[in-house]
């Protein structure tokens, strides 16, 4: 058996190949067409002309479709795992998972109204996106914390902790940076005035993006479980 036919890992793996293809292809795709920068433009800014902007769109819906299931494939894991040990806090797993949807629905919202014609729109659906996706990352950290002697092991809660806090550090100069960029244009050039700034913010923005992307490569393992339900009740087994 291939190792992503084994339980339910191909969600994570699925999840985490496509939403990096999100994020190139219309970076690519905008290249290509001259319509953005080579260094760093804002991910947004790749996917605010069409037709890139149409393939953006889709593909960064489908990607919040896959972060739902995962997410939530991924609290219902925690949660029977917390049955038989009840190391982790159950609220803290509802929370996360909360918070998880929120930052889904910020990245649909950022997918459905690009930033050159609904701005305002777009720039809460990219707050909501990554203040939400940063914090689901680190009450997540907590988790895989708590349930290390019985679910994970002590190496994968560091690997998360560590993402988390690179997540955590980029998420402030992306937002405060983005505060003093002051031109709308999609090409920067080195002689403006807020050029640093939006160099700052754009390359933490990746960084925060891709922070998401390898958390949920550490998902893949774990992900590796039989699901069967026997007298209407559902069994997670780990396939160690």
């Amino acid at each position: 058996m291939f190792w992503f036919m084994q339980g339910l890992c191909a969600l994570p793996a699925f999840l985490v190949v496509w939403s990096s293809c999100t994020f190139i292809i219309s970076y690519l795709i905008a290249l290509f067409r001259h319509d953005v920068d080579v260094l760093f433009p804002y991910i947004s800014d790749t996917g605010a002309n069409p037709p890139e902007s149409c393939i953006f769109g889709l593909m960064a819906f489908i990607s919040a479709c896959a972060g739902i299931g995962t997410m939530y494939a991924w609290y219902k894991f925690v949660d029977k795992l917390n049955e038989n040990s009840g190391v982790v806090n159950p609220k803290l797993n509802k929370a996360a998972l909360g918070l998880g949807m929120l930052a889904c629905l910020g990245m649909c919202i950022v997918a459905t109204f690009q930033e050159t014609t609904v701005t305002k729109v777009h720039d809460i659906g990219a707050f909501l996106f990554f203040a939400t996706g940063v914090v689901y990352l680190i009450i997540q950290s907590v988790i895989s914390y708590q349930a290390a002697p019985f679910g994970f092991s002590k190496s994968v809660f560091w690997v998360r902790a560590f993402i988390a806090l690179i997540a955590t550090l980029a998420f402030f100069p992306t937002v405060i940076c983005a505060f003093f960029v002051t031109q709308t244009e999609l090409h920067h050039h080195k002689d403006d005035q807020d050029y640093v700034y939006h160099l700052v913010s754009a390359v933490c923005e990746w960084i925060v993006a891709f922070s998401f992307v390898c958390f949920f490569l550490t998902y893949i393992h774990d992900f590796k479980v039989s699901i069967r339900p026997p007298n209407t009740t559902t069994t997670f087994l780990f396939c160690c």
